[in-house]
């Protein structure tokens, strides 16, 4: 702001010398081409300045390693258009020498640092996590669906909320939620049998009980109505009806377009505010949803808050605590809880996703895992809908556990998050100017070979398996990784995913009902091919064209 301000009374102040005969000059311009032709030169002298002299001549970032085939104007912008989302982050921390900081240029030469090494991220994440904010167009245009709930929230404002919240998310109250996992689990798998059943009972096929199937909206449906209830204490029954409304409308603001990917682009050169305003279908479908998920929100808070006036708010879900706290506005609640719907069901649903996908793949962890299930979990046939699980089952299959971390390694559901340093700081001893924004890229440290061996780009449950003598256990509790930050899928410190505990416990309980219940098979081997999947970007990461699995009804739980 200061720097147009600046501009613009050198153009008037130019102008007026000009235009006014002080200074002798043939032909006389008038004001208002003078001070469009000052104006003009300014921008382009600021353009050439950002675009190639700091960057290429001026920058302190210079002296950091960083990746060949650079654009001239546009870095690595058209080798991160074209690859999955921290795909290209993956090659480098794996091909490039540094000590803990990689820098690129992405988009018109803008400086990036990536952030590698464990001590660095410790800096970023823990010691001066304050220091580093979510730049203004990701909160913008996440907040418009997430609401700025305590995902989006920065300083005091953060402390506050995840104050307030985690004792909602203690385990000791997640653990009361694992039979509303297990239902819902088991209500999902039942109503995925039916559909199996029906399209293969219209099939020529001999085998009467498997159809293929896209994974993707079926996860969807299942985790929405799961943080529903445990979340919401509201059943939105899109397990049911694939036409619910919410599911409708996250369909929209969560698919990719080309349209979606250029105002993206575009937020970068101008204010996410004013890239919201613009008359495009991309902005009518998330304000429409997010009026839609806000009022429905606001309903549930007005019934919860009804039932705690005529002392019967008795429930067990995320919300009623949070209400209980009595530390949120009416306002604050309606964003957390949009946080919780879109950011609690599209996380686990990518990951249920992606799980399928690795099991498939490897038959022989599919077939280990599924005997772990039967051996210790309650059927989920309709015949059995009395019985339930609680966290003691879950905690005591080593295997169930071991698969869920090694997707959510292999696959975190987010593939990169950013910051932006909010004042002149430094990163392991490195100056990092003010502005200068910071990626930190889960897909990337998940398999890095320094962290993980000579293994880390390999799908292998057993890394994460207990062994013998107690040396062993301990490496295994972490995978074997030489760090904690090695697994970045919920990040570290106070910016940390507070729902963690909720997640895995989700996870764990849906991937065991469909384990349990189904044999999953790639549907075109060929097609599924892990570098042939087109991966679209956004907030999580998911096959840009859905994942379709051969699924087969097996008998016998």
């Amino acid at each position: 702001m200061f720097r147009f301000r600046l501009a613009l009374a050198v153009s008037l102040g130019g102008a007026y010398m000009v235009s006014s005969s002080r200074i002798p000059q043939w032909p006389q311009p008038s004001f208002l081409a003078a001070f469009a032709a000052l104006m003009g030169l300014q921008f382009f002298a600021w353009v050439f300045y950002i675009v190639i002299l700091w960057p290429k001549l001026l920058s302190p970032l210079r002296v950091l390693p960083e990746p060949t085939g650079n654009s001239w104007f546009m870095g690595q912008f058209n080798t991160i258009m074209r690859d999955p989302t921290g795909s290209p982050m993956l090659r480098w921390i794996n091909s490039i020498p540094n000590n803990g900081l990689i820098r690129y240029l992405g988009p018109f030469n803008l400086e990036r640092i990536f952030v590698t090494s464990p001590k660095a991220l410790a800096e970023v994440l823990v010691t001066k996590n304050y220091d580093f904010v979510k730049p203004d167009q990701v909160r913008h245009s996440i907040g418009r669906i997430l609401g700025i709930g305590i995902l989006l929230a920065e300083g005091d404002e953060h402390k506050v909320q995840r104050k307030n919240l985690l004792p909602a998310f203690a385990f000791r109250h997640i653990k009361d939620l694992y039979p509303v996992f297990w239902d819902k689990a088991r209500e999902g798998v039942q109503a995925l049998t039916e559909h199996i059943m029906q399209d293969a009972a219209q099939s020529t096929d001999s085998e009467k009980q498997t159809a293929v199937v896209e994974i993707g909206s079926w996860a969807s449906r299942m985790t929405l109505d799961i943080i529903g209830v445990a979340g919401l204490g509201r059943d939105f029954d899109a397990i049911k009806n694939p036409n619910n409304r919410l599911t409708q409308a996250y369909g929209h603001v969560f698919r990719p377009s080309r349209q979606a990917r250029f105002l993206q682009l575009l937020s970068v050169l101008m204010s996410p505010k004013v890239v919201a305003w613009l008359p495009v279908k991309r902005n009518e479908d998330i304000g429409t949803a997010a009026r839609m998920i806000r009022a429905e929100c606001a309903e549930i808070i007005k019934e919860k808050k009804q039932k705690l006036a005529q002392k019967e708010l008795n429930d067990v879900d995320i919300l009623s605590v949070a209400i209980e706290s009595g530390g949120f506005t009416d306002e604050n609640l309606v964003d957390q809880l949009m946080t919780f719907l879109a950011a609690g069901h599209e996380t686990t649903a990518s990951a249920m996703t992606w799980a399928v996908y690795l099991l498939s793949k490897h038959p022989e962890v599919q077939a280990r895992l599924r005997a772990e299930v039967r051996e210790h979990l309650p059927s989920v046939s309709i015949g059995y809908s009395g019985s339930t699980v609680s966290s003691v089952d879950i905690d005591r299959m080593p295997y169930l556990n071991a698969v869920c971390n090694e997707v959510l390694r292999y696959f975190g559901p987010v593939p990169l998050t950013l910051r932006k340093a909010v004042c002149d700081t430094s990163i392991q001893g490195q100056f990092v100017p003010k502005g200068t924004q910071i990626m930190i890229v889960p897909w990337a440290i998940n398999r890095c070979e320094a962290f993980w061996g000579e293994d880390a780009q390999s799908f292998n449950p057993e890394r994460w398996m207990p062994k013998s003598d107690a040396d062993n256990k301990h490496n295994a509790a972490s995978g074997g990784a030489t760090s904690n930050y090695a697994f970045m899928t919920f990040l570290h410190g106070p910016r940390s995913c507070i729902g963690q505990s909720f997640a895995k416990a989700e996870f764990a309980c849906l991937l065991a009902a469909w384990v349990g219940r189904f044999g999953m098979e790639l549907h075109n081997k060929e097609e599924m091919d892990e570098s042939k999947i087109e991966i679209r970007g956004g907030v999580t990461a998911r096959p840009a064209k859905g994942m379709y699995i051969k699924m087969t009804v097996l008998n016998g739980w």
